[in-house]
């Protein structure tokens, strides 16, 4: 009887344990915000939760984004640049004509104005990043076409 009350302990404990690593949430920073307003630009699920909206006395906007593995952003250009500070996870990032790049947490990825490139989680990761648009108000947005999934692989 011991040996089955035991063996019941153990299964609690396993079940248990494989519970709350399914259930951690992405160890990040900042909350991860509602569903973001801009996900039929994205393939995948993304969340924002926006850090400083644009204003004129600091000329940028702020946002953290959250990816579910897979999801991305489609292709698209910043007239003004962008910023990435890479705060949780593992990410992607592509320029068109380059090669992709693997992003960890700590990186920094700096956009000059108009470059087409698209950025996103992994496939089998989590992703979050400090999207920083600076030149505003004349940093305005191009999306583009989605990235196929031949593209993101």
């Amino acid at each position: 009887m011991k040996k089955i009350l035991f063996g019941i302990f153990l299964a609690m404990i396993f079940i248990a344990g494989g519970y709350s690593t399914m259930a951690k949430e992405l160890d990040q920073p900042f909350e991860k915000g509602d569903i973001n307003p801009y996900n039929k630009f994205f393939t995948g699920t993304t969340h924002l939760n926006m850090l400083v909206t644009k204003d004129d006395v600091f000329n940028s906007s702020i946002g953290n984004v959250t990816f579910e593995k897979g999801a991305r952003t489609n292709w698209h250009k910043h007239s003004g640049g962008q910023i990435l500070l890479v705060t949780a996870g593992e990410g992607r990032y592509q320029e068109k004509g380059k090669d992709i790049q693997i992003l960890k947490k700590g990186d920094v990825v700096k956009i000059p104005p108009n470059v087409e490139h698209w950025h996103g989680a992994s496939p089998d990761s989590e992703f979050a990043h400090i999207s920083i648009e600076p030149n505003i108000p004349n940093n305005e947005t191009t999306w583009l076409e989605a990235v196929s999934d031949e593209q993101y692989k």
